[in-house]
């Protein structure tokens, strides 16, 4: 039975040629965005070195083989005498550095353990390519919820960053550390600021866009945790893995990048409740959405402008919104087919 795998990534944002046998070092390779970066890397030719904590063998990026082709550094990205030799033994030109706890509710239970990774994790992976001096480019993901709760919107790249809830806060601070080193130290390192990504292969069935999809092919009312009126920019992973090589690479050669923010956004914000059926457009389905309104601590409403991006980087998404999610469903309906299919088979005896 076919596999399920990332879509092509013949789309590019940046020359690919600028990429092959480059050393690029990424952490959170096992994530949702992580899964579309190396695979673009890989595509590209760079050797890759990915900082792996936990072994999640359902992770797209080890179930489509792309881990088999990167060299992995086993540990966490709190271990800075680790990261250096890493940096360091690997001799690597460019980093992305993607680790981060980014559940909001796992935030609000638990921010401890959140701002340890995403706060602590940030400043000790800038020092460690502080002390590697072969590093050219370090490529940092913040989140539009650096920005927290504005009267203004769209954020600019110049507005405050005033998160309020845990996660909100990591993010802003883990921007604020990645500026430091770049003012301070002169370190060649630039921010991403997007909004909620989505593509096949995210498997935290929470998020709305992999948990609706679940729902339909289960013959289940697909839930919203949220009263549905909550407002997001959405941006599909392979869009935001194109955007971070383009920053990348031009930071590479462009020194007045350093430190600075990027919005990357489609600028077509949707509530939640749009997006739910959009998706059930997409998979051709009518059932109606169960709304439960629980979602606490949450920013009520964010979008994004990408100006900057577009401006200054020549940047612009690769892919329309219902592209994206014909991609998406395509991805989990041939998942949870296969599932479907193995939980069918007899016990091996």
């Amino acid at each position: 039975m076919p596999q399920p795998t990332f879509p092509s990534t013949s789309r590019s944002a940046a020359p690919t040629d600028s990429w092959l046998d480059t050393r690029v070092f990424v952490s959170g390779a096992t994530g949702l965005l992580g899964g579309y970066l190396v695979r673009r890397l890989l595509d590209a030719g760079s050797d890759v070195v990915c900082l792996v904590r936990d072994q999640v063998p359902q992770a797209e990026v080890r179930r489509s083989g792309d881990l088999a082709r990167c060299t992995v550094v086993t540990g966490d990205i709190n271990d800075q005498a680790l990261l250096e030799r890493a940096l360091g033994e690997y001799e690597i030109r460019t980093v992305f550095h993607l680790a981060a706890q980014t559940i909001v509710g796992v935030a609000n239970r638990n921010p401890v353990s959140t701002f340890e990774t995403n706060i602590g994790g940030t400043w000790r992976l800038m020092e460690a390519c502080r002390r590697s001096p072969l590093v050219q480019s370090i490529v940092v993901a913040s989140s539009d919820k650096a920005y927290g709760d504005q009267l203004i919107l769209p954020y600019q790249e110049d507005t405050p960053l005033r998160g309020q809830h845990p996660y909100d806060v990591s993010k802003s601070c883990t921007d604020l550390i990645a500026a430091t080193y770049a003012h301070t130290y002169g370190l060649p390192v630039a921010i991403t600021r997007c909004g909620n990504f989505f593509g096949g292969g995210d498997l935290n069935w929470n998020r709305l866009v992999p948990g609706v999809i679940r729902d339909v092919w289960r013959g289940r009312a697909p839930v919203l945790r949220s009263d549905g009126t909550y407002i997001r920019d959405y941006l599909y992973a392979d869009d935001g893995a194109a955007a971070y090589m383009l920053l990348a690479d031009r930071l590479r050669g462009d020194a007045q990048l350093r430190g600075r923010a990027f919005n990357f956004s489609t600028e077509q914000p949707l509530s939640a409740r749009e997006l739910a059926e959009r998706v059930l457009r997409a998979m051709g389905s009518t059932v109606a959405l169960e709304i439960q309104g629980t979602a606490t601590g949450e920013i009520r409403e964010q979008r994004l402008d990408a100006t900057r991006a577009r401006r200054e980087l020549g940047w612009s998404p690769l892919y329309d919104l219902d592209m994206a999610l014909a991609r998406t469903v395509d991805w989990y309906t041939a998942y949870l087919r296969e599932r479907t299919a193995s939980d069918r088979l007899p016990n091996a005896a």
